[in-house]
């Protein structure tokens, strides 16, 4: 098993599987997991007190999820904590982004340039606040209130990027497949399409009639920063890689270049949104 610290989270490998933990959750956990072993109180006791199944509990122990105000208040009065427990929840709070997405939040902030292809999801800089809602508040496994109240802010609060100053040039390819999901509303579709009238978006629509390969392997971002630092990003449901390796960078560009040539040119991605915004 390896371990390593990027951006304030933990990941873990172990085999093939990789797992990233908060420090603040796993203190915190450990902390749970310890007074209820102290006063003899079990997983299912604290679920029933709290009102969590079992193996969430063991997932807040462990530092996976975020141990709730709920649970520890409940924790402090099984386990006798006399307020210890129920002190952490001004410590021990939802993040703003998911673990496996912190470092390329971190990087996002310092690119003067990002190109992207989504292959199935609006890109969460040109999403509408009820998109961004019905994606985050129908996880699964669920996100406790908090957490989505944190990260729709969040996401919507790291949009201010669009209008930054010196402006950041950014590049976004969609398939056609992004745009048919049932939680792309006609507002969502409409602000595709005023957000691809700024002069530092480009925004192309990739149509199913000109899908390659290359553009049937999943998304991709590729951003330069301030120092001209060329990084890729992929991000999965339950893995995502930042790299900076040059072998990866050049795949990743290729892919996007192939992808690009083949989508519709901004001029003619435009109506075909419309058209879409129209029903047809």
């Amino acid at each position: 098993m390896t371990q390593g610290v990027h951006a304030g989270v933990y990941r873990s490998e172990v085999g093939s599987v990789s797992v990233q933990y908060n420090p603040t959750w796993r203190y915190g956990g450990n902390q749970l997991k310890l007074w209820r072993m102290k006063a003899n109180v079990s997983r299912e006791e604290l679920g029933a007190a709290a009102n969590y199944a079992p193996d969430t509990i063991k997932a807040m122990e462990q530092g996976v999820r975020m141990p709730t105000p709920r649970v520890l208040d409940a924790a402090d009065e099984l386990c006798g904590a006399q307020g210890m427990l129920s002190a952490a929840k001004g410590y021990v709070r939802g993040q703003k982004f998911p673990a496996r997405a912190q470092d390329f939040m971190e990087r996002e902030r310092e690119a003067i340039s990002l190109w992207s292809y989504e292959a199935t999801l609006i890109p969460g800089l040109l999403q509408t606040k009820a998109y961004a809602t019905a994606l985050i508040g129908n996880r699964h496994p669920p996100l406790d209130d908090e957490t989505v109240e944190s990260r729709i802010a969040a996401r919507l609060e790291r949009q201010s990027l669009l209008a930054s100053s010196p402006p950041v040039a950014f590049s976004y390819v969609l398939y056609e497949a992004v745009l048919r999901t049932p939680q792309v509303d006609r507002e969502q579709l409409l602000h595709l399409l005023d957000m691809g009238q700024r002069r530092n978006i480009t925004l192309q629509v990739l149509p199913f009639a000109s899908a390659i390969p290359a553009a049937l392997l999943g998304p991709m971002v590729l951003l330069e920063t301030r120092n001209h630092e060329r990084l890729a990003f992929a991000e999965g449901p339950l893995m995502s890689e930042l790299s900076d390796d040059p072998e990866v960078v050049c795949t990743t560009t290729e892919r996007l270049s192939m992808i690009r040539t083949e989508a519709l040119s901004p001029a003619k991605s435009a109506p075909f949104i419309e058209r879409m915004v129209d029903g047809q």
